[in-house]
């Protein structure tokens, strides 16, 4: 991000970076939005080219840049070039409307770039105190497993304390507003899941639009929940627990850790799909429900798969499916639901993310060092033994899932009525 300088008119963010380019031995900056990679103007430290969007025989006039005191560069920058960006949508570079000099019109730019320049110098520096991982669940659960996870290869690798905090409640959106209230930069994270992008959905009056306010830097895994039945439940398969269910309209318990949360949205989901009528109960968390569960109380549950694996090697579980597109590495003799029922997914993921106005550098910093981890040889076994497959990916890659998930989630919860608290 350069302080001071407006949001790009073409996706409305304000991520911009400076970005060298060779034109004929001639190195140029240019201005460029990192998120839609549109090139704003072509920079030679104050020089402008006269065509800065063809970069082919550039010829230069040269421009001083203004001397803003420190103090109120980023101010001044910010007043003027805002009303010079916010009406473009292409930079013309034969007419520069609004009445202002193409002289000055660069310069300004100029001077947002030498901004720029020693923010990204700070930010090239990271970290250079600890560093917090929010997570918005209490510890010993997957999130905070997988949190604690990478928190410890990033502090191996950084040379800083990566210090995980709960801060639980209200479906992890404490945690989250925790994260988007801290200054933007790069020392307060949040160990974001699918859970999030339900409860954000579920919850009314929040502080916060999680899908703009968040930065997703990279995911960390993705893990499947696992659909189990109660050894008295006539089925063995998917397919057979759908019709024994049509023939039980309305009388089979599913048991969820609670409204709101991931497993009541994949059970949702399972019925949606399928047109199966089952009787949603919400427990106080996982150890109510799988009590019930294991008496017989209730019929069918999906839940996180560290908190089934014992049940089911024993025998008092019947797992039927896995809510992943593919089979599980754990447990690959369960079949994926999708296998029964097309176009069926229900994955978890588990990630870091930022506050939105983090600056670039720190994100693509994080992104590759949590990338090097996951395919580390030592890192990732570790993953597995919770149910968890590496999930790696660009910065761009992990907010498509993101903000799809969310979109998903939000359209299953109106679908199912499921009323927000």
């Amino acid at each position: 991000m350069i302080e001071g300088m407006p949001f790009c008119p073409h996706c409305n963010r304000n991520t911009f970076k400076i970005m060298a380019v060779d034109v004929g031995g001639t190195i140029y900056n240019c201005v460029q939005c990192y998120s839609c990679r549109g090139r704003l103007l072509v920079l030679l430290n104050v020089t402008a080219s006269r065509n800065p969007t063809k970069l082919s025989r550039p010829e230069c006039n040269q421009f001083s840049a203004p001397s803003y005191g420190a103090a109120n560069a980023n101010e001044a920058v910010k007043a003027e070039s805002l009303a010079i960006m916010s009406s473009l949508t292409v930079m013309n570079s034969q007419n520069i409307t609004m009445g202002l000099s193409r002289r000055r019109f660069f310069e300004l730019l100029a001077a947002a770039a030498q901004s720029a320049v020693s923010g990204t110098a700070r930010a090239l520096d990271y970290p250079t105190r600890p560093v917090r991982i929010i997570v918005g669940f209490p510890p010993g659960g997957p999130t905070d497993i997988f949190a604690r996870l990478i928190a410890e290869w990033l502090s191996n690798q950084l040379g800083q304390a990566f210090i995980v905090e709960n801060r639980p409640g209200a479906g992890s959106t404490i945690g989250i507003a925790a994260v988007i209230t801290a200054p933007a930069g790069g020392y307060t994270l949040l160990l974001v899941s699918t859970s999030a992008v339900i409860s954000a959905a579920y919850y009314r009056n929040l502080s916060f639009n999680l899908v703009r306010d968040i930065t997703p830097v990279c995911g960390i895994a993705l893990e499947p929940l696992v659909m189990v039945v109660h050894p008295s439940v006539l089925a063995h398969t998917v397919p057979e627990f759908i019709a024994y269910a049509k023939t039980n309209p309305g009388k089979i318990i599913m048991a969820t850790v609670g409204n709101g949360t991931t497993p009541q949205m994949t059970g949702e989901l399972f019925k949606m799909m399928t047109g199966v009528d089952l009787l949603h109960v919400p427990y106080q968390g996982a150890a109510p429900a799988l009590t019930d569960l294991l008496a017989g109380r209730a019929q069918v549950m999906f839940e996180a798969m560290p908190s089934l694996v014992g049940y089911i090697q024993s025998g008092k579980l019947r797992a039927l499916g896995v809510s992943t597109a593919t089979r599980s590495l754990v447990f690959p003799d369960i079949p994926a639901i999708g296998e029964f029922v097309p176009g069926y997914e229900a994955g978890v993921w588990f990630g870091i993310a930022a506050r939105r106005q983090t600056p670039v550098e720190i994100i693509e910093l994080l992104n590759k060092e949590i990338n090097a981890g996951l395919s580390d040889a030592s890192l990732n076994p570790r993953l597995s033994e919770f149910g968890g497959t590496a999930l790696k990916g660009t910065p761009g890659e992990f907010e498509r899932l993101f903000a799809g998930d969310a979109e998903k989630w939000s359209k299953v919860m109106r679908a199912a009525n499921i009323k927000p608290e």
